[in-house]
């Protein structure tokens, strides 16, 4: 078995387009048209060669490894909110259900890039497990009429966006905690002309499917110590009480009643 070539340093980054899988073909393929077109204008207009990047490609997103020598003042301060603009201004002419939003990750670190089925490398798992953390999802929820939410890795705030370069308002970044498999790490979240600080912070509501749990009703008061009374839809009604499957009260030994309890 070879060793790996000696790793590089660079910038990894990851992107990928909100509600892909519910589109139908042909709207998935028109998304997937978008998505390139608008990568490949933005990083032209900022002075960015995407012929020089390291692409592995998703359908619904792409991991791109960039080279050693690119500026991560200008991946995080100008590629986001360019890619922004120009993604608004496409998807003002297009139906709602054909829109593209796009969730984006930012890290860096070391990369083999030679490996035999991949790019061995922390920092490309480290970034795509923030592209897929909740915070990052909650965020295009909370900002319906944002078409890119960014987050960043702790590296690259603390060395780029808490300095303030080129106009970055690192008060407008929320602070999260993601935890995504074995990840568990802070980062923090962007979304281009919105302040997201707002999201620092916020617990993901609870499922929907767990409804809170019961209290058993108590009985209310007993006429004799053989005769308990319980309260069962608003209504006082004497004992003993018959109780079906499950512990639920369906009637008395006087009869039925209309409504049921539990013991």
């Amino acid at each position: 078995m070879s060793e790996p070539t000696h790793p590089r340093r660079c910038i990894v980054l990851a992107v990928d387009i909100e509600r892909y899988s519910p589109r139908t073909n042909l709207g998935q393929y028109r998304a997937q048209q978008l998505f390139r077109e608008v990568l490949d204008e933005t990083a032209a207009g900022i002075g960015l060669d995407r012929q020089s990047w390291t692409t592995q490609q998703s359908g619904d997103g792409e991991l791109a490894i960039l080279p050693a020598d690119t500026s991560e003042l200008t991946v995080v301060a100008d590629f986001v909110p360019a890619l922004d603009r120009i993604l608004r201004d496409r998807n003002s002419s297009l139906l709602p259900e054909a829109k593209v939003r796009l969730r984006v990750a930012i890290h860096q670190g070391l990369v083999h890039m030679t490996g035999a089925n991949g790019y061995p490398s922390e920092a490309i798992v480290e970034v795509c497990r923030l592209l897929d953390a909740d915070p990052l999802r909650q965020a295009l929820v909370a900002f319906p009429h944002a078409s890119v939410a960014l987050i960043v890795s702790r590296s690259i705030f603390h060395d780029v966006v808490r300095h303030g370069y080129r106009g970055l308002r690192p008060e407008r970044f929320a602070q999260v905690k993601v935890q995504v498999k074995q990840l568990v790490t802070d980062a923090w979240i962007f979304v281009p002309d919105e302040d997201a600080s707002s999201l620092a912070g916020e617990q993901p509501p609870p499922a929907a499917d767990q409804p809170p749990p019961s209290k058993p009703p108590t009985p209310v008061a007993a006429t004799s110590a053989e005769t308990p009374t319980y309260q069962i839809s608003g209504v006082t009604t004497h004992g003993p009480a018959v109780f079906g499957p499950g512990g639920t009260a369906i009637g008395t030994v006087n009869g039925p009643w209309h409504g049921t309890a539990d013991r």
